[in-house]
């Protein structure tokens, strides 16, 4: 999976827009193997991430689990401690 993409179910507090928005993002720049599409491509690329967005949310919102949520600053020094450990 792409490095940027975040996991956004079952946090405290839930995936903001901006985070659905920018995972989608990320998704279509990884599939199409474009970051800035051409002209004739731009239409096409700004309506499958809006449509994986849509779809992003409704999937996070409808997930359901037992597990408590996951703190967002202790799971980012996680990501932190991993990504040094790569670098090692």
């Amino acid at each position: 999976m792409c490095r940027s993409i975040r996991t956004l179910h079952n946090f405290d507090p839930p995936a903001t827009d901006g985070e659905v928005d920018a995972a989608a993002l990320q998704y279509v720049r990884k599939i199409s193997g474009s970051v800035r599409p051409s002209r004739a491509n731009q239409d096409a690329f700004d309506q499958a991430v809006e449509a994986i967005a849509r779809e992003t949310r409704t999937l996070v919102d409808a997930l359901v689990t037992r597990a408590p949520p996951k703190n967002r600053e202790v799971e980012a020094a996680k990501a932190r401690a991993r990504a040094m450990a790569r670098r090692r």
